[in-house]
């Protein structure tokens, strides 16, 4: 009982397993939206910042470029001259003016002229893309906000799991709860028995998944999670513990994964 044993999931629910030797890492990069909601906090603010950041000086360094080759920097001043963007006296001004037209604030100081047709082109292309953006990177931001990693907290398992007897039947138990008032609507349960095991070919399969009965066939599975509930599964003929002794149990390696699954009617 005081052996140090390697987890395979970990109490919090993290599994500790690391990809090793990923060498076709473009697949990330097909699932970018994926990608960047599992990735670290800090990570995905730094991204947040630049993907606004960097579209700005983009789009900044046009409005300058456009500028420039039309002469409306060397004309300062001349009222004479119309620009193609009121006010635009330098890339500063043209970064301002890219960060007005993204974000539609509109401060009314720098404003495109109808005698610049590529501005009007540029103007709706930065819109387009700003929405564009806009939806990504919110969207982002709101899923990895509302991962169920903290909710998941909140659900509580007993601390250990008991072999005994109810109403005749030999059966292993263990105790769920929730301590949150909004309720998890079509919870449902399973159980999966990690462990190494040899076949008959002589075959060795490592951490080989058996699913242990929770009363899939009864719909037992199905919880109505509001009070705590105990979860029992039966060890009978068709149970992977059935020839398994006490002291086997003691002995062997092997890890029993719960996975609860449901969806929280508050959000």
């Amino acid at each position: 009982a005081g052996r140090k044993r390697q987890r395979y999931v970990e109490k919090d629910g993290k599994c500790n397993v690391q990809h090793g030797n990923v060498r076709e890492t473009y697949r990330y990069l097909t699932d970018i939206f994926t990608t960047l909601v599992d990735l670290k906090w800090r990570f995905s603010l730094l991204i947040f910042i630049l993907a606004y950041a960097l579209t700005w000086l983009f789009f900044g360094l046009i409005w300058w470029v456009i500028a420039y080759s039309r002469g409306d920097l060397e004309h300062l001043g001349d009222h004479s001259w119309t620009p193609c963007v009121n006010n635009l006296n330098g890339f500063v001004s043209a970064f301002l003016f890219s960060i007005e037209t993204e974000t539609t604030i509109g401060y009314g100081h720098r404003v495109i002229t109808e005698k610049c047709p590529e501005g009007i082109v540029l103007l709706l292309l930065q819109a387009i893309l700003g929405s564009m953006v806009n939806a990504f990177m919110v969207g982002c931001m709101f899923v990895k906000i509302s991962q169920p990693n903290k909710r998941a907290e909140t659900l509580v398992f007993s601390s250990h799991a008991v072999v005994s007897l109810r109403d005749d039947r030999l059966c292993l138990m263990f105790r769920v709860g929730d301590l949150r008032d909004s309720h998890i609507v079509e919870a449902s349960i399973r159980a999966k028995l990690i462990q190494s095991k040899q076949t008959q070919e002589g075959e060795f399969i490592p951490l080989d998944q058996t699913d242990l009965s929770v009363g899939f066939e009864t719909g037992d599975d199905r919880l109505f999670l509001v009070s705590p509930l105990i979860i029992s599964h039966e060890i009978d003929e068709r149970s992977p513990f059935w020839d398994v002794s006490r002291g086997q149990l003691e002995r062997d390696d092997f890890e029993i994964v719960v996975i609860l699954e449901g969806m929280v009617e508050a959000t």
